[in-house]
C-alpha cells in the first residue's frame, strides 16, 4: 500500500535485479522523447537509477517533453534526469536534440483522434519518420498498443504478436501506422527497431483499475459490455520497454505488454463493492469480445509482472480510500467503436 505520491513514484522507479542485469550487458546514452506523458516521468527514473546501478552513472538519460509543468521537470532534474524542453511537433531542427545510442519513442495521440483524426496521424505516423530518420544509427523502441488488434474472445487466450492487426477507427489505424514507419526505417536504413504493444497499464493515478473503482466508488451503474480486460502494474510496463531495446532489430522486434491475468470487469467491479462497502450496480451485459493480448512472448523474455492483478485491485482500492491523487483523465479502455 501507498500513503503518498512520493510513495509510488519511488516504487515505480525501482528497478528489480533483471533490469540492472541487462543494462550491464549494454552502453550508451538514452533518449526519451514524450518523457512527459503519464509513463515518461516513472520510465525517465527508472533507467536512471537503473543505470546507475548497473554501473552506468556516466551514460546520460535525456528525459524530451515540452514540459508544460516545470515541476515534473524539476523533479526529474533532481533525480538525476537531464531534461530537454522541445516541441516535437511544433519545432523542425531536430538537429537539436541529443544524440544517444538508444531512443524510446512514446509521443502518441490518442483522445480527440475521432475529432481530429489529422492530428492523430500527424503525432502517430508522421513525426515516427522525422525521428526515424533524425536517429536512423540508434537504436528506437517504439510504444505503440494492443489497439492494432480485432476485439477477440477471452476463450482465445488474446492475439498474439504474429496475429495480422485490425484496428478500428482513426487513433488505431494511425498507431499501426507509427509501426509501420518504424519498420520501413528498420528495412530501408537498417535503424534496429522494437515495438512495444501495450494493454494497459496501472498506475494507481489513472488506468483501468481506476476507472473502475471511481464508479463504483461514486455509486454509479459499472458498464459491462466490454466484460473482459488486461492490465499490467506499470514498474513492470517501465521495465520490460527499458529491457525491449535489447532486443531492437531489423527485422524490427515485437513484444504485447500486459498482465497474465483475463479480469472480469464484473468480478472486479464486485470486489471493488466490497472493499469500498458499497452496493455496485452494473449496465449492459456483456459482448463475447474484448481487446484482448495475450503476452506469453513477453513473460518467456522478462519474466511475470512482480504485482498481480488481485494486489493491483486491493493498492487501487486503498489509494481511492486516502483520497490520494488521480489523473481525472478515463483512459476510455472499454470503447468498442474506435473512437477516442
Amino acid at each position: 500500500m501507498f500513503t503518498s505520491e512520493i510513495e509510488l513514484e519511488d516504487a515505480l522507479a525501482t528497478p528489480r535485479p533483471e533490469l540492472v542485469a541487462d543494462l550491464a550487458e549494454s552502453s550508451g546514452d538514452i533518449v526519451i522523447l514524450g518523457a512527459g506523458g503519464k509513463m515518461g516521468p516513472s520510465l525517465s527514473r527508472l533507467a536512471r537509477n537503473a543505470l546507475d546501478q548497473a554501473g552506468r552513472s556516466s551514460d546520460t538519460v535525456y528525459a524530451v517533453s515540452r514540459f508544460s509543468n516545470q515541476e515534473a521537470r524539476s523533479g526529474l532534474e533532481e533525480k538525476g534526469v537531464t531534461t530537454v524542453p522541445f516541441d516535437l511537433l511544433s519545432d523542425d531542427d531536430f538537429a537539436a536534440l541529443p544524440d544517444a545510442q538508444n531512443v524510446v519513442f512514446m509521443v502518441g495521440a490518442k483522445f480527440g483522434a475521432a475529432t481530429n483524426a489529422s492530428w492523430a496521424w500527424e503525432v502517430n505516423a508522421a513525426l515516427p519518420d522525422r525521428v526515424a530518420r533524425r536517429y536512423r544509427d540508434s537504436a528506437i523502441t517504439a510504444m505503440s498498443t494492443g489497439n492494432v488488434y480485432p476485439f477477440v474472445s477471452p476463450a482465445s487466450g488474446g492475439s498474439v504478436e504474429t496475429d495480422t492487426p485490425a484496428p478500428v477507427g482513426e487513433y488505431a489505424m494511425s498507431c499501426l501506422g507509427r509501426e509501420r514507419v518504424f519498420e520501413f526505417a528498420a528495412l530501408t536504413r537498417a535503424t534496429p527497431v522494437s515495438v512495444v504493444r501495450l494493454n494497459y497499464a496501472i498506475d494507481l493515478r489513472y488506468g483501468v483499475l481506476a476507472d473502475i473503482a471511481s464508479t463504483v466508488l461514486a455509486g454509479e451503474p459499472v458498464s459491462l459490455t466490454t466484460g473482459t480486460a488486461n492490465v499490467v502494474w506499470q514498474g513492470y510496463a517501465n521495465e520490460v520497454v527499458l529491457r525491449s531495446m535489447r532486443h531492437a532489430s531489423e527485422s524490427v522486434f515485437t513484444v504485447n505488454l500486459t498482465g497474465p491475468e483475463q479480469l472480469s470487469v464484473r468480478a472486479v467491479a464486485q470486489r471493488f463493492g466490497e472493499l469500498f462497502d458499497r452496493e455496485v450496480q452494473f449496465d449492459g451485459t456483456e459482448a463475447p469480445t474484448a481487446l484482448l493480448n495475450n503476452a506469453g512472448r513477453c513473460f518467456e523474455l522478462f519474466g511475470y509482472p512482480s504485482v498481480p492483478a488481485g494486489t493491483l485491485v486491493e493498492w487501487q482500492a486503498d489509494w481511492l480510500s486516502r483520497g490520494l491523487p488521480t489523473s481525472g483523465k478515463p483512459t476510455k479502455w472499454a470503447v468498442r467503436d474506435g473512437r477516442f
